[in-house]
């Protein structure tokens, strides 16, 4: 027998490859070099996760129990992606354009972006998921057990435990590493499809060796199963037919499965492929069922556990490689179905539950909601796997986990009623979806989950046999007086009818809101109406507050990166696009992706002061009306171009105003900043020269030093005006040069008069080399800084210099705490001509931005305005030495 040191050795070593290939797939992805990752073939690897420790090891114990009703689990899912193209398609089209993040999503995003529904489905799904992730746990504890030598012995809980932990530390490090989940988790895809192949070869070799080892070839596995219980197995069509149903339905509803083929889709092409080759890989899988199930009660002792032949037939033969390749597959089935179903769960809880409430306690307006998320999701996947031990401990395990496999897939289906509804049916309505859903959901804990705990433990004996309150005809296995039946077939028959009635009955009663119509339309006619906008009020939204919230959920890079392509978009230079329709209906799309459809739409809804669905969108949801839809949109296109070259055509002009009035201020400025060093110097000049011989020595140095500050004064500006002058000429001459960022900073530093009145932070990345003009650069430093020393009005003046490489080019903030540039003035700033706040205020001539703007233009950077940021925030492009990127480049993909 192999010790329990080498079996926990193993397993360390198994989950530390797939750590190491799951870092390097996101590691290849992020250099944009593995385009493979996304191929069709490990898109169909993936869908093996509906392959867990129970189809792994309980099929065989399937098989030798029911004969040949096992096939069902595995024909359900084979028929729904035969038939990809009437139901997956569709699926998938809706995820990709409505950026549904889960099922619940889909659902909620469905009737009218309601979180109330998204939550109930959460809470389902979590519940109904949470005897399955106990059968994981506990099939990894029967295994080690089994392994290690003591096969009829219980299970130490104690490794259920170390496995839950484990596989919790694996989950949040590669997948709650971004909050948008729409974003691919290409390591954990990619770790999944490798734990694919060894599940299916470790079966086939138990399923060889079985076959050409221990019975002696293929002649003799056939005599043995004619001779077999199997052989005399009675086909029961209507139990059959409701196994394939229930397994097809769980294939669609399980929150793992449908984050896979929907959520990790990167391209519908994929289907096509999956549609053949998912159908081969479980008849692969299912190939050396039956014979690993007979040899196995041919010769293994009699009362032997038939859910771990797989395991114990290649230990009675002594084959300890076998038995270990065989241990592995299991651990690989178990893991794989557990990671993603706590990824999938845990986003339907942040983004359903958790956002919600923090939405609603008014904590998303300062705090950062992108941090709350990810710290969510991390706690609910602790919280999922912590559940399903605490069900494995409450259940006792063993036979009472042996066919909780079905009972969780019966609890997944409650779903199937309302996702088919909303996707196929416009006059389903969120108050029918709602009905089913608790309808089916309370029929499915009352008739199959809580009978499934230990009798007493949670219903006493008396309720289960005689009923509650002594009403014979509501007892969980005898619903409406019905005896006799399957239990299983009883109770998955009984919640879908009341499911159904629900849904159906309660629809056609009640009428949908404007929203609901337009979802509806949108998902029923995906392939012909496309998303449906909401009618925001673009006049209520201000794009910084947009901003402000966006940052807070995508991240500060992202999230400007997003308003700056709008902005180009519309023809506008900076970080705020206008708030229009168009913009708005994206960013919603955006946000969805990170915090789910219901919470993006309110959250937006906060900021635009309401959205409404008008009578001219309502239209859309009826197909008579299209052509007229399209025509109206190609017109309200075009109408919404001409207001905004109206509407820039009107900034233009308003700029050109207020440039000819700082121009002539600008001038009287000027002629105020030249005449008034020239007066005291002549003034003073004056007095040293008619009373020089009688004056103090005191007084003289004063005038002196007056003469001096003015004239310093006066060469600054001429200095200044002379230096904007030859750099809008173009006459300056450059001495570019590879200088590290760290020491500009320091020069520009030590040489500001202005930085000992602001508390400096300086966080990371001054390693950075840059191909520039030293001087000139930290002579725009020196001006950034000295602004904000002169501006800032908070009680403690603080400066934070960040710098990071975006797009082969160093980015370099500077951002104070005050209370920044007003919106009005933040386009004039870097004009000549333009001052920001009153010139005497401060002192100068307001020529030090412009100044910075026609260097920065010369070193082949920008600077500009970065607005959201808390107080005034400029931003500088510097070109990185190509050297150096080059190195730092080679030494990462090293």
């Amino acid at each position: 027998m192999t010790t329990f040191n080498l079996l926990v050795a193993g397993c360390l070593f198994y989950v530390a490859t797939l750590f190491a290939v799951a870092f390097m797939a996101e590691r290849l992805v992020a250099q944009g070099k593995a385009r493979w990752l996304r191929a069709p073939i490990v898109y169909t690897l993936s869908l093996s996760i509906y392959c867990t420790a129970w189809t792994f090891y309980g099929a065989v114990g399937f098989a030798a129990r029911s004969g040949l009703e096992f096939v069902t689990i595995y024909l359900g899912p084979s028929l729904v992606m035969i038939g990809w193209w009437l139901l997956l398609r569709k699926l998938v089209r809706i995820g990709h354009q409505q950026r549904i993040t889960s099922i619940a999503d889909l659902i909620s995003a469905r009737f009218g972006k309601s979180n109330l529904l998204g939550g109930v489905v959460t809470v389902l799904a979590v519940i109904a998921a949470t005897p399955y992730i106990a059968l994981q746990l506990q099939s990894v504890a029967l295994s080690f057990t089994a392994v290690s030598g003591a096969a009829e012995t219980e299970p130490d809980p104690a490794i259920a435990i170390w496995v839950a932990g484990g596989l919790a530390v694996f989950t949040i490090l590669f997948g709650t590493r971004r909050v948008n989940v729409n974003e691919r988790h290409e390591g954990i895809v990619t770790a999944i499809a490798v734990e694919a192949v060894v599940k299916l070869m470790a079966l086939l070799a138990v399923g060889i060796f079985a076959v050409f080892v221990v019975a002696g070839g293929p002649v003799e596995t056939f005599r043995l199963i004619e001779a077999s219980e199997i052989a005399v197995w009675e086909f029961q069509p209507g139990r059959w037919q409701a196994l394939v149903f229930l397994s097809a339905a769980a294939f669609l509803c399980l929150p793992r499965m449908f984050h896979v083929m929907v959520v990790e889709n990167a391209d519908e092409r994929h289907l096509a492929t999956a549609s053949w080759a998912f159908p081969l890989y479980l008849l692969a899988m299912s190939l050396f069922v039956v014979p690993i199930a007979v040899i196995g009660l041919d010769r293994l002792p009699e009362g032997s556990n038939p859910d771990l032949f797989v395991l114990t037939l290649p230990l009675a033969e002594n084959a300890q490689a076998i038995a270990m390749l065989s241990f592995l597959g299991g651990f690989s089935s178990a893991t794989s179905m557990v990671i993603v179903a706590a990824i999938a769960l845990a986003t339907m809880i942040s983004n359903h539950l958790v956002a919600p409430i923090w939405l609603r306690s008014g904590a998303a307006e300062e705090g950062d909601l992108r941090r709350a998320v990810l710290t969510a999701r991390r706690a609910a996947i602790v919280g999922v796997l912590a559940l399903g031990y605490l069900y494995y401990n409450l259940s006792g395990g063993g036979a009472a986990l042996a066919s909780i496999g079905l009972v969780s897939f019966a609890g997944s289906a409650q779903v199937l009623p309302a996702l088919l509804a909303g996707i196929f049916w416009r006059g389903a309505t969120r108050a029918g979806a709602a009905t089913g859903l608790c309808l089916g959901f309370a029929v499915w804990a009352w008739c199959l989950f809580l009978p499934s705990l230990p009798v007493g433990e949670v219903i006493p004996a008396h309720v289960m046999r005689n009923g509650p309150f002594g009403l014979g005809w509501l007892r969980p296995q005898a619903l409406f007086g019905v005896e006799g039946s399957d239990p299983l077939l009883h109770g998955l028959f009984w919640s879908l009818f009341a499911n159904t009635l629900g849904v159906v009955g309660v629809s056609l009663g009640t009428i949908a809101t404007p929203m609901e119509r337009l979802q509806g339309a949108a998902m029923v006619n995906v392939d012909t109406v496309g998303a449906g906008p909401v009618s925001w009020r673009p006049g209520q939204a201000d794009s910084e507050d947009l901003l402000v919230m966006t940052q807070r959920i995508l991240g500060h890079y992202k999230a400007q990166a997003l308003f700056r392509s709008a902005a180009l978009r519309q023809g506008k230079t900076g970080y705020l696009p206008d708030a229009d329709q168009i913009f708005l209906d994206r960013l919603e799309r955006e946000l969805s992706g990170a915090v789910g459809a219901a919470t993006a739409h309110a959250m937006l809804t906060q900021i635009t002061g309401g959205g409404a669905v008008s009578v001219e969108e309502l239209m859309r949801v009826a197909d008579e009306t299209q052509q007229i839809m399209e025509y109206s949109a190609q017109l309200e296109t075009k109408s919404q171009e001409l207001s905004r070259t109206a509407a820039r055509l009107s900034e233009a002009n308003e700029k050109l105003t207020r440039l000819s009035v700082q121009k002539d201020a600008f001038l009287s400025q000027i002629s105020h900043e030249l005449r008034t060093p020239m007066t005291s110097i002549r003034a003073f000049s004056e007095l040293l020269r008619d009373g020089g011989e009688g004056m103090a020595q005191e007084d003289r140095e004063r005038f002196a030093g007056i003469i001096y500050d003015e004239a310093i004064r006066l060469t600054r500006l001429l200095d200044d005006l002379l230096d904007l002058g030859v750099l809008e000429s173009g006459q300056i001459s450059l001495r570019l040069d590879h200088v590290r960022l760290g020491t500009l900073l320091e020069r520009a530093l030590a040489m500001s008069d202005q930085a000992a009145r602001l508390k400096i932070y300086r966080p990371g990345r001054e390693d950075l080399m840059l191909e520039t003009d030293g001087d000139r650069l930290v002579q725009v430093f020196i001006n950034l800084i000295t602004n904000a020393a002169k501006y800032c009005d908070a009680d403690v003046p603080r400066l934070t210099i960040s710098a990071k490489i975006a797009e082969g080019m160093a980015e370099i903030d500077f951002v104070d705490n005050g209370s920044g540039v007003a919106a009005e003035a933040r386009e004039m700033i870097f004009e000549k001509f333009a001052r920001a706040t009153d010139t005497r205020a401060a002192g100068g001539a307001g020529l030090g931005l412009a100044i910075c703007r026609e260097i920065m233009l010369r070193l082949g950077g920008t600077i500009r305005y970065l607005p959201g940021q808390g107080g005034a925030a400029f931003r500088l492009t510097v070109p990185l030495s190509p050297g150096w990127l080059e190195d730092v480049t080679a030494a990462g993909r090293a």
